[in-house]
Parts: structure tokens; sequence; C-alpha cells
């Protein structure tokens, strides 16, 4: 007896009940739990019978007597019922479950799996989904267009090779790091929209981290030239997204080279705790006469010129790592990544990732260039907040931002090579 079959009818049966359990609490009058575990299972007995006769056209067949069915079920519908909601859903998921029936045998059941889970999500969150698509504006939809053309238009069509001088220029390769920095925006971006207003200043933090901590910089010490009393709650969220900006960091650390995160994410952690820990003191400094402000809602993240701009950017600095590298050396690479960090963490981490990937650089060396960017970049924000804040903003950002920069600085200089996961 061939148990794998038996699997796979119950791995079919399960996911018709669950697709079918869905449509029934819809109150479908064309398929309800039933129905959708014998599509489910009609798939897969024809795709045993395509293997077991090699023909291939009893799948099709059955295909065709299934959607014929539908159409005969949809005629009586509207016969019998006045004003009836011809919808194409039911119909649309019966078909597929057929078909994830059949690949069950034919094809990958993993894939089959996650399809099948996949759909009955996608049919229970209908609700969800029609509110969030109510609720988007213009300029959401251009987020999420934008974004769509740079990863699924732009992307594919680019030569997977290297151009240029000192052959480190592959276009594929700086546009799949533009669509990477612009998911981790937008991701932020609807998330604040839909939960950030309603949680307080601490999601102000983490979402302008995941946003942009430099904007997130800015607008806060704007706020306080403006209002009164607010500058402990600013300083706490900018110091909230500094440290979310590291978390940032590792995140497309261990995108582009997994392998080397346990090496790296250690003393960089160490960074991010000690941050944190200072936010969380900074929070419980925050007199309760000061009032939460929300974060004023960012701009689209996702705009094609934004992206350009980071993907020229990140070249420049691709080229400026590789030149500097050859001809002065790996001492000369914390010079061009206090230039870089000043500007964007993002593309001198991405750069030295990549010449980590390639084993164009040492990992030691290459963690310490990442985390002094970083502190390179709260240097250029700590300016910031001082020229566009007030005074008292600028004290505890100085505080928060001086503890910060010597940490890392001590780290830098006294972590021993040993430390890692």
């Amino acid at each position: 007896m061939n148990y794998d079959d038996i699997i796979t009818l119950g791995i079919a049966f399960g996911l018709g009940m669950l697709v079918g359990l869905q449509r029934e609490r819809t109150d479908s009058k064309i398929a309800g739990v039933r129905t959708f575990t014998l599509i489910a299972i009609l798939g897969t007995v024809t795709g045993f019978l395509t293997r077991e006769y090699d023909n291939p056209f009893i799948l099709p067949a059955f295909g065709i007597a299934i959607t014929a069915f539908m159409v005969i079920a949809n005629v009586i519908k509207l016969k019998k019922l006045d004003g009836a909601d011809v919808g194409q859903t039911t119909e649309v998921a019966a078909l597929l479950m057929f078909a994830i029936g059949a690949y069950l045998v034919l094809g990958s059941q993993i894939i089959a799996v996650i399809v099948g889970g996949a759909l009955a999500i996608l049919l229970y969150v209908k609700e969800h989904l029609h509110d969030f698509i109510d609720r988007l504006k213009e300029k959401d939809l251009a987020a999420i267009m934008t974004f769509a053309g740079i990863s699924l238009v732009v992307l594919p069509i680019l030569p997977d090779e290297t151009f240029g001088p000192l052959d480190v220029l592959n276009p594929k390769n700086i546009w799949l790091m533009v669509t990477l920095i612009v998911g981790i925006s937008v991701v932020g971006y609807f998330i604040y929209k839909f939960v950030g207003k309603k949680v307080g200043i601490v999601s102000n933090g983490v979402l302008g981290g995941m946003i942009s901590s430099t904007a997130t910089t800015v607008s806060y010490s704007r706020m306080t030239a403006n209002a009164k009393n607010i500058h402990k709650m600013a300083a706490f969220v900018i110091t909230a997204a500094s440290a979310i900006a590291l978390a940032r960091v590792l995140i497309e650390v261990g995108i582009v080279i997994p392998e080397k995160l346990p090496q790296i994410m250690l003393p960089i952690l160490v960074e991010f705790v000690i941050m944190i820990l200072l936010c969380v003191g900074l929070f419980y400094l925050i007199n309760n006469d000061e009032e939460g402000e929300e974060m004023p809602e960012p701009k689209n993240p996702a705009q094609f010129k934004s992206a350009l701009i980071f993907g020229l950017l990140y070249g420049l600095i691709l080229l400026a790592v590789a030149f500097t590298k050859e001809e002065f050396g790996n001492s000369a690479l914390y010079i061009v990544s206090i230039i870089s960090g000043l500007t964007d963490v993002d593309a001198i981490t991405l750069s030295l990732s990549q010449l980590m990937k390639d084993d164009g650089l040492q990992t030691e060396t290459g963690w310490r260039l990442i985390l002094l960017a970083s502190l390179s970049n709260l240097v250029f924000k700590g300016i910031m907040a001082a020229v566009l804040g007030t005074r008292k903003l600028a004290k505890w950002v100085a505080i928060t931002f001086g503890i910060s920069i010597i940490t890392g600085l001590l780290i830098m200089w006294l972590w021993p090579e040993a430390w890692h996961f």
C-alpha cells in the first residue's frame, strides 16, 4: 500500500474543509464545506488517474466538467432567485481548489498547501481587505503602484552583470537594494498609517525608524519650536527612531549576507540595547503634562525619484568603497564610512555588505565600518536637532546621542574578535 497517496488524500481533505468552511460561513449558494471538500478530493483523484494512465487529457476533461457544473448552478440560481448576486469568487475558488488537489499529486505538495492556505486566508479577510482599500488615499495607492513598478517591472529587466570601472556596478544588484530599502519604508509607512496614530509616542519612534529616522528627527525638532514642553517627548522619539535604524541595519545585513550575520550581529546589538535603555530612561522622565503629539504623516516613501536617487547614491558609494580599498587599503574606508553615514546609513551598509559577501572585506572590519557610519549619522541628526529645535531638545539629544556615540566608539575599539554568535 502506498501511504504517500493516503497522506495526499488527507491533505486534500483538510484543505477542502478549510476553504469550504469559510464559504459556508458566507452563506454561499453555490458551494459549501462538503462541496469544496469533494472538489479537492476529485482533483486529487484526477491527479492519480492522470499519473496512473499517463494520459494528459484526463485532467482538463474533469476541469471542463467542473466548470460546466458551475455554469449550470449559476443559471439555476438566476432563474430561481430574484436579484441573485452572481459573483465569481466561489466559482474561481472551486476551480482553484480542484487544481490544488491535482497539483498535490502531479506537482509540489508544499506549493499546493501554501496556495490552499493562502486561498482560505484571502477569502476570510474579505471584509478587512475591503476596509483597507476604502481607507486608501491617492498617495497610498501611488506608493503601492510605484513599489510594484520598482520591484516587478524594473527589477526583472535589468542585466545581472557588472559594468564600469572597478567591476562593481551590477544594475540588477543595485536595483535589488533599492527595492529592499523602499520595501522596508513602505511597510513602515502603512503600519503607521493604520496603526501608528492609535498607539502613542512609542510607535512614533519605532515607525519613524522604519520609515526614516532622519525625517523623524527633522519633524520633531521643528515641532518643539512651535509647541511648549514637548522637548523630552521629541528627544525620546528621535532617539527611539535612531535605535530602530540600527535594527534596520541588521535586517539589511541579514538579507544580503545571512551567513555572516552571527559575526556582525552581537556588537551592533549591544549598541542597540544601550540606545533602547536610554529610551526607557527618557520615557520615564517624560512629564505627565507633556501631551503626546502624533508624528506628522510621512510622504510617499516609494517615490520613483527618491528610489532613483538612492540607487545612484548606492552606486557611487560602491565605487568609492572599491576605489578607496584598492588605492589606500581598508584603513581609508573609515573616512568613507564617516562621510557616507552623514547622509545615508542604508547605502554604505549595503555597499559594505556586498564587499563582505564577495570576501573583499573582513567581517571584523566590516561591522566596525557599519557601526561607524551609524555613529556618524547620529552626529548629523544631533546637529539637525540642535539647529531646528529648542535648546532643551538639543540638551536631551546631546545626552542620549553623546552616550550612544561614546559607547559605539568603545565597542569599535575594545570589542574582542572572538565575541560573536
